[in-house]
């Protein structure tokens, strides 16, 4: 609600901007006729085509995004043309002028109707005033591109520039009641609006250059009024983890990239007392699609008692606590309980619908999955983990959470005492027991001395291949002869991005001196998806028995999906050990190292 509020308040301040002249002439024109049948007809017509319009190219935009992997290069370039469309006003005539044309044609047509002014006539009046009018409302029309090209074209994107589009008709009506002394007022305020443009059309452009390089990855994220959500690719990089294999934890934009502490559990010795009340269930509106269900409603879901479990597929400690919420579901769904999987992506490849489709099947999920690419959900709950799980009761009241791995047990005796609350009979006795091998192998947290480590330059750490990582390009790196605890590096020839590297030759390396029992490495095939084979050691030797589910004795495996790979699994003692991944075929793309 904040947001449209803020949207209706720019577009009421936009007849301040010189960009309304155009418009003005027409909406004068119905000065002197009924407000009634003319000029509010006209107004309804000029906001609506407005918003249609801008929703068009929104949906354009997103379109690229989905269609290739340089969706994020295309959206810079439209925030660059409408940097470019504020400070060079001629640019602006050129690319807009077969727009303009129509919407003057249209105008024009309307003009000699009727003299009377029919509605009809005044609504096509609007419509021509619209497409004159939407090229000229640069800032919000440039980021609201420049957002929807990112987070994707939703209803929400729609309201807002629907809420500009009635500020703005708001204030022109005003304008339109008062008569021409506005008109006159505001061409004498031409030469200063014209400055102010052009500084806008600079802060755009100088906001395009940093993004391309990497300088601050947040800001389109924040500073874009078209997006329902703050959380997509541009934020992404500035996401942080726990070092812990506790919980997986967000650090937002604006935090400094400060660490935050996994919240405990609030069960812990709450014995048969009732669990209290910590709010609502919040909408669950925003999932760009839902998996194994028709989407769900809170109102839909009172007399359930509700779990939802914020996860992504990528991410170990949630692979790690999915054997209990599946037993939790196959024993209570036939008592009242409800289990809603809300997948929150962490790397751009989860936000493909095709891979989180997979993964579930993969992995067993029968419960409804929200697909919360916009992080809509995840922002209404206020959540900043993953794992993290909500318990509901029956009358939509939020009263527990728990955020990271364990604390199976107690979680387990709130969805009892809940669904005996909502009057279930005869609830299930005794505490689930899943396989939780594999994958879901509880970590071995005494041990574990290694944290995550990220591959890409926006949040790697401990990389020591000489000379450092070089941005976005292509680099021929070499791995140390030595590396002390938790260092790694790359050998071959690479090119780091914020959040993957990847390879361009065959037989490049990744080495890191490791202390933990398992490692992972999230990785993904070629391009055009062509599986990349590999070959593992640990200290030198092929893994034997401390090979992983994904590689054999020898150390080989092949990377098929984007997924997460476990390469090894130590069963003796736990010390440090050098770990070497060497892919005999080009395209690899590696993200990030986890431990357990």
């Amino acid at each position: 609600m904040t947001l449209l509020v803020l949207a209706y308040l720019g577009g009421v301040l936009t007849i301040l901007s010189p960009c309304i002249l155009p418009v003005l002439p027409f909406v004068f024109a119905r000065a002197g006729q009924s407000f009634t049948r003319s000029g509010l007809p006209m107004l309804f017509g000029m906001a609506i085509t407005f918003a249609l319009v801008a929703m068009l190219a929104t949906v354009g935009g997103a379109w690229a995004v989905h269609a290739n992997q340089y969706g994020r290069y295309v959206a810079l370039v439209i925030l660059a043309v409408f940097g470019l469309t504020l400070l060079l006003p001629h640019v602006a005539d050129r690319l807009m002028q077969p727009l303009v044309k129509l919407g003057a044609r249209i105008s024009s047509t309307a003009d000699k109707g009727d003299e009377s002014s029919s509605p009809f006539s005044s609504v096509l009046l609007g419509i021509g005033t619209g497409l004159l009018w939407a090229p000229c409302a640069g800032p919000i029309l440039g980021l609201v591109l420049t957002g929807a090209a990112l987070h994707g074209a939703n209803v929400g994107t729609f309201a807002l520039l629907l809420a500009y589009a009635a500020g703005a008709a708001t204030s022109l009506a005003v304008a339109l009641l008062i008569g021409g002394r506005v008109f006159a007022a505001l061409k004498k305020s031409l030469g200063a609006g014209e400055w102010v443009r052009r500084g806008l059309g600079v802060a755009v452009l100088v906001a395009v250059v940093a993004i391309a390089l990497g300088l601050d990855t947040g800001w389109l994220a924040n500073v874009s009024t078209a997006s329902t959500t703050r959380i997509e690719e541009s934020l992404l990089g500035t996401i942080n983890k726990d070092t812990t294999s506790t919980s997986t934890v967000i650090a937002p934009s604006d935090s400094g990239g400060a660490m935050m502490a996994a919240k405990p559990s609030m069960v812990a010795d709450q014995g048969t007392a009732p669990p209290p009340i910590e709010g609502t269930l919040p909408p669950l509106d925003g999932a760009v699609e839902w998996l194994n269900s028709p989407p769900l409603s809170a109102a839909a879901l009172r007399g359930k008692v509700v779990v939802i479990d914020f996860w992504t597929y990528s991410c170990v400690n949630c692979l790690r606590t999915l054997p209990y919420v599946r037993a939790w579901y196959e024993k209570y769904k036939d008592q009242g309980l409800v289990i809603i999987g809300v997948h929150a992506p962490e790397f751009a490849f989860e936000k493909d619908i095709d891979n989180v489709r997979r993964a579930v099947k993969d992995l067993k999920v029968d419960y409804p999955v929200a697909i919360d690419n916009n992080y809509a959900i995840w922002r209404a709950f206020d959540n900043r983990y993953w794992p993290a799980h909500y318990f509901i009761d029956a009358q939509g009241r939020i009263r527990h959470h728990h955020f990271g791995e364990g604390e199976y047990a107690e979680s387990e005796e709130i969805i009892k005492q809940l669904l005996a609350e909502a009057g279930a009979q005869h609830v299930a006795s005794g505490i689930v027991q899943p396989d939780a091998g594999g994958l879901a192998l509880a970590p071995a947290n005494a041990d574990v001395q290694s944290p995550e480590t990220y591959i890409g330059y926006d949040r790697a750490e401990n990389f020591a291949s000489p000379g450092g990582a070089v941005r976005d390009r292509e680099h021929d790196y070499a791995i140390p002869p030595q590396l002390t605890t938790n260092q790694w590096g790359l050998g071959g020839t690479w090119t780091v991005a914020d959040e993957k590297a990847k390879l361009s030759r065959a037989n490049g390396r990744i080495a890191f001196r490791f202390h933990a029992r398992d490692l992972n490495l999230v990785l993904g095939p070629s391009a055009d998806g062509h599986p990349v084979k590999f070959k593992v050691s640990i200290n030198g030797q092929p893994p034997g028995d401390d090979h992983g589910v994904d590689t054999n004795g020898e150390g080989a495996g092949e990377v098929t999906a984007q997924r997460l790979y476990q390469l090894a699994r130590i069963k003796g003692d736990i010390a440090d050990r050098t770990f070497e991944i060497e892919f005999l075929d080009p395209g690899v793309e590696a993200f990030a190292f986890t431990f357990g």
